[in-house]
């Protein structure tokens, strides 16, 4: 039986974040679509899982498909309410549009860069790298933060590959 968790509700932007991301630079239709980023306060416990708390920081909340990503900007750390989540904007990669008139599913290096270009692509979560070949293995073309190269050579690759036998051909009795 699993210990039940708190239910996390992110509440919307206060007027001090969003102040703080439109000074840096991020527009308010980036805010609000796809999703609004909005706002929780706690802590990242040591299994990765956002644990909510009046005494926490506050994070941005950003929801993908299967999970929500907290993401603290004072400290650039990452965690996520279920541990589904691979990559901010995850919803992207499998996208049509994404990669229609040779297009590339764009992979960077920090969340603001994605809010910049107004969320045209992705962010893996540091802890994630692990999962970026399984992810990305049907991805035609990409575009990577050069930072990003190192791990993604490292990671680009399978998991882990089978076993293999060989199977000889029987030699017949003459």
């Amino acid at each position: 039986m699993m210990a039940s968790r708190a239910i996390i509700v992110p509440e919307h932007l206060g007027e001090q974040e969003l102040d703080w991301l439109l000074s840096v630079g991020v527009s308010v239709p980036t805010i609000v679509r796809p999703s609004m980023i909005k706002m929780a306060t706690g802590t990242k416990a040591p299994d990765g899982l956002f644990e909510p708390t009046p005494a926490g920081d506050r994070w941005f909340v950003v929801e993908t498909e299967e999970d929500l990503v907290f993401w603290n900007p004072r400290t650039n750390i990452f965690a996520t309410d279920v541990a589904h989540a691979f990559a901010l904007g995850e919803e992207i990669i499998s996208a049509a549009a994404t990669y229609s008139f040779d297009s590339t599913l764009n992979i960077f290096a920090h969340p603001l860069d994605w809010l910049h270009r107004k969320r045209d692509g992705i962010v893996v979560l540091p802890d994630q790298w692990h999962r970026a070949f399984d992810r990305l293995r049907d991805a035609p073309r990409v575009a990577l933060a050069e930072s990003l190269l190192p791990h993604y050579r490292r990671h680009m690759r399978p998991a882990r590959v089978p076993e293999l036998f060989v199977m000889t051909a029987q030699r017949r009795a003459q």
